[in-house]
């Protein structure tokens, strides 16, 4: 598209210096009609006192009906965002413009980027025929007599109530308040093009990487009424002066109406492909002559990319990928609106990449074009989705044709972009599947230069497990084979870090690609309140905050921020790397790399909702485990005995685009203070692109570590910049223990019996006799407010100052060394009680923000008190972590150290037991959301 000099003037168009196009960006009046009555009281022939700034939204505006809502932990504070002024029905947009004698009765085209579901014009009170409704595309009103040259009054109305059922619940992110808001207005483009009578309608490329050339479809539109001769000139050539080809010309005689024309364009075998790694870009030119003097003119881009799915494997241009994605689901806190420009989608993008990320999922929603552009520069590979988050599709056969009908939009809109590489039906769809894969046939037929799938997971009986017939790719939580998602289950087995999913792959014959991986709830960043300066009001941070005021928890908002966080982290490293070891695997999405503020405020990102860093991981760690190349390492568990032997077997994924030759495989295992206790260097000859290559074995003896120590395993690709770290525990064996003076009970009469007598007691009941709370390790799954029956706690925050914790090496949050411990504890609500002081607490989820320990001293009675729910004392306490921690606190129970500050009455330990044994009921879980919903 030609560029032109605007010039913009208050209340007039303004003209482009080619006399053909006005802009019709600027102020316009504006009328709410909420009670839907101003098409038959006549309101396009009427002036309105109130104005707006468009492009722009009624919200942006300060429009609407004003939020009455204060901060408090319910809903709907806690639900989402909440938009500081609401309005949700017609609106009416008016103003004046002035068509140039260059442009008077010319066939006229009104286009107005990205407007929510339906709206409709006027012209100096004459309605302009075709409602238009999309949330995708711009909404284009053609009148093919034109205008008289002088003033005209044009009423736009706009009407963003749901018009399909496309979600339940109004979640899918086309149609939603949870992410983008149910604005009302323009946000892009609006402008009025006088159209030629001979048209350039629709240009699209279809590349052919294996023969060097592409296809090119013209669809061309003569308005006149007799045949005209005209010549097609076609030119490619790379943006600033890059690479270019010889013109192409054809002459043709184009009949009345839309004709389609294609032509074979040839770029050689010196072309340059696109991926991830080069996204090279090309521009064709399409030049329409006719009528001696007169010239129509397309440009678009596109790249040489041709995405396949042969042997069930993703490739690009014959090159294995593998998906490193995270879900894009419109969320712009400042504008609830997502950006039409590249630079306002630059940060996304750039972010994604600088942790090391290559794909975005844009959940039930299709971007805009700002985002294909910068994409496609940027070498991103996206999936799209239809508007569209059913539970029920199929059973309205408006809705169904309303998604055909988008779904023409979108590739006739973007398909030329060599970043759109996969699109789905829609999200977690349930119910017609033979109408899916219906859908899908269609697609395939309609644009090839995709693949496409159903749906993305569903939970319908009967599907979900395997692919549908139609799919070209596979997104799923689970096969009938096995989870291929840590959430099922890091929780249900011990750590080990050998697995992958291959099991769960077993005759898969599309590429599988894990759903939503993730979902760890990070608790609030209080200090973000200040950031939300826009049209969305933070109620629900706001309620956190004066919560954690009232209980005089508030000074520890940042350490469970940095402990839920961080706990978060190696969940994510080893969810991301279960999915590199599959060997058969094409890629993740995570949900998420940063915050949802939807779906009651689910905290689930490494990176707040505008795409900045919380500081849990530096992006160059992250990348370490999130990159083209990895080194992995497969090890048996977390936590070693002193007198056992370490081995791990030593692999690198290599998804680059190129192979990795002579060189050597660097490891060691080191203590926190960088003392090596062993290393080495494993020789590969090649490390081949497209692969996971095993590399070699390792072993260390583990004897010469003298005390309980921390120890880092680190694998390093020689002489590049991929390298990659775990944490291993190693704890001498503890022959005996000298409990010294120290009482280890599990029995409550005894415990206070001794204390009486002044003892110091270590008091560890059994699981089943305490009250208290399920002893997870896992935080809150997506959100305590979306999903509200789940234990709720968000990790463990530890006070790495007690000299408890002396001999009994931790950081300030839970790591895999705390998983057994964990597990066989009940986790202690002690609000009522007077304050303890604790040496591990747990991290109550947000909604509720209680008091929780899980291992706290006392004094009671004459006697003093460490009370630990986690159960250190019962039989098949033998693992070394178990032995370590009752050894740190024996150690420290008969030390001068040991002096507890708070005092607790007998009835208060007692209001920590049951009065009986409550019974414990084991359940296999079969799905991550099986009790939570």
């Amino acid at each position: 598209m030609k560029s032109f000099l605007l010039i913009v003037l208050l209340g007039i168009s303004s003209i482009s210096a080619a006399q053909n196009l006005l802009d019709l960006s600027g102020n316009w009046e504006l009328a709410l009609d909420s009670t839907d009555v101003g098409e038959k009281e006549g309101w396009y022939l009427k002036s309105f006192s109130d104005n707006i700034s468009l492009p722009g939204t009624t919200d942006l505006a300060r429009k609407g009906t004003s939020n009455r809502l204060v901060p408090k932990l319910e809903k709907p504070q806690l639900l989402r965002l909440t938009r500081k002024n609401a309005y949700v029905g017609v609106a009416w947009y008016k103003r004046e413009i002035n068509i140039p004698k260059s442009m008077a009765g010319q066939p006229l085209e009104f286009s107005f980027e990205r407007v929510l579901w339906q709206s409709r014009l006027w012209i100096d009170g004459e309605e302009v025929a075709g409602a238009q409704e999309s949330l995708i595309a711009s909404h284009r009103f053609v009148m093919p007599k034109g205008l008289s040259a002088g003033k005209h009054i044009i009423a736009l109305r706009i009407d963003n109530r749901k018009r399909y059922d496309i979600s339940a619940n109004d979640l899918a992110h086309a149609y939603t308040n949870d992410t983008q808001i149910m604005w009302n207005g323009v946000l892009g483009k609006m402008k009025l093009t006088a159209r030629q009578k001979v048209s350039i309608q629709h240009v699209n490329v279809y590349p052919d990487v294996r023969n060097g050339k592409i296809r090119v479809a013209v669809t061309l539109e003569n308005s006149g009424h007799k045949p005209e001769k005209v010549k097609l000139a076609l030119q490619v050539g790379q943006p600033e002066g890059g690479q270019k080809f010889v013109e192409k010309e054809f002459q043709i005689t184009l009949q009345e109406g839309r004709q389609k024309l294609e032509y074979d364009y040839s770029l050689g075998t010196d072309m340059k492909k696109w991926d991830e790694f080069t996204p090279e870009l090309y521009n064709l030119s399409v030049v329409c002559r006719f009528d001696r003097k007169k010239t129509e003119r397309k440009d678009v881009s596109f790249g040489m990319r041709e995405i396949d799915n042969g042997q069930g494997i993703l490739t690009v241009n014959g090159n294995r990928i593998f998906l490193r994605g995270t879900l894009e689901c419109c969320i712009f806190p400042l504008t609830g609106t997502p950006p039409m420009t590249e630079e306002g989608w630059m940060k996304v993008f750039a972010t994604a990449k600088e942790w090391g990320l290559n794909h975005l999922r844009f959940h039930s929603w299709c971007p805009p074009e700002a985002a294909f552009c910068v994409a496609d520069k940027l070498g991103f590979y996206l999936q799209v989705e239809l508007p569209n988050w059913s539970y029920t599709i199929g059973k309205d056969e408006a809705m169904t044709q309303f998604l055909y009908n988008e779904f023409d939009r979108i590739v006739e809109a973007y398909g030329n972009h060599p970043s759109f590489c996969m699109m789905s039906v829609g999200n977690e769809l349930q119910y017609d599947f033979k109408l899916l894969n219906d859908m899908v046939r269609y697609m395939k037929g309609k644009d090839s230069r995709r693949l496409y799938t159903t749906s993305t997971f569903t939970f319908e009986k009967g599907h979900g497990a395997k692919p549908e017939p139609e799919d070209d790719f596979f997104v799923t939580q689970w096969t009938d084979k096995g989870w291929v998602r840590g959430q099922g289950i890091f929780d249900q087995e011990p750590p080990c870090f050998y697995k992958d999913y291959s099991a769960a792959m077993q005759d898969m014959n599309v590429p599988l690609i894990s759903h939503e991986i993730g979902q760890y709830a990070v608790f609030p960043n209080l200090k973000e309140i200040e950031k939300y300066t826009g049209v969305l009001e933070p109620l629900n941070f706001k309620a956190v905050k004066q919560d954690l005021q009232k209980k005089g928890l508030y000074s520890k908002a940042e350490d469970f921020l940095e402990a839920s966080g961080k706990l978060a982290v190696l969940l994510y490293k080893e969810e991301i790397e279960r999915a590199m070891k599959t060997k058969q695997f094409s890629g993740f999405q995570l949900l998420d790399l940063h915050d949802f503020p939807g779906q009651g405020t689910a905290l689930v990102g490494l990176l707040d909702a505008f795409w900045d860093s919380k500081g849990l991981i530096e992006a160059s760690a992250f990348r370490q485990f999130c990159a083209p190349v990895v080194p992995l390492a497969r090890f048996a568990k977390a936590v070693y005995s002193g007198d056992e032997m370490f081995s791990a077997s030593i692999e690198v994924v290599n998804y680059s685009n190129a192979a990795i030759d002579n060189k050597q495989i660097m490891w060691q295992l080191a203590d926190e203070a960088g003392t090596q206790i062993s290393n080495g260097r494993l020789n590969v000859e090649s490390i081949s692109k497209g692969t996971v290559t095993q590399c070699g074995d390792i072993r260390a003896e583990l004897k010469s570590v003298r005390k309980a120590s921390k120890l880092y395993l680190t694998v390093s690709v020689e002489g590049t910049e991929w390298k990659n770290t775990w944490p291993v525990w190693v704890y001498p064996r503890i022959e005996s223990l000298n409990v010294g003076d120290v009482l280890l009970t599990q029995d409550v009469e005894e415990a206070l019996a001794a204390l009486k007598q002044g003892r110091k007691v270590l008091f560890s009941p059994k699981m089943s006799y305490l009250k208290g709370l399920e002893g997870k390790f896992l935080p809150v799954f997506w959100s305590p407010v979306h999903f509200p029956r789940q234990a709720g706690t968000m990790g463990l925050l530890c006070n790495t100052q007690h000299a408890a914790l002396r001999h009994f090496p931790t950081e300030m949050h839970s790591n895999w060394q705390w998983w057994n411990l964990v597990k066989r504890s009940k986790v202690l609500v002690v609000d009522s009680l007077p304050p303890v002081e604790p040496i591990v607490e747990s991290i109550d989820n947000f909604t509720n923000n209680r008091k929780l320990v899980s291992v706290f001293e006392t004094k009671c009675g004459k006697g003093k008190l460490i009370m630990s729910a986690m159960d250190i004392l019962s039989e098949g306490s033998d693992k070394p972590e178990i032995q370590q921690m009752l050894y740190s606190l024996v150690t420290y129970m008969n030390s001068e150290s040991f002096a507890p500050r708070t005092m607790l009455g007998e009835e208060d330990i007692r209001s920590l037991i049951l009065k009986n044994e409550g019974k414990v009921i084991e359940t296999k879980a079969t799905s991550i959301y099986r009790g939570l919903d």
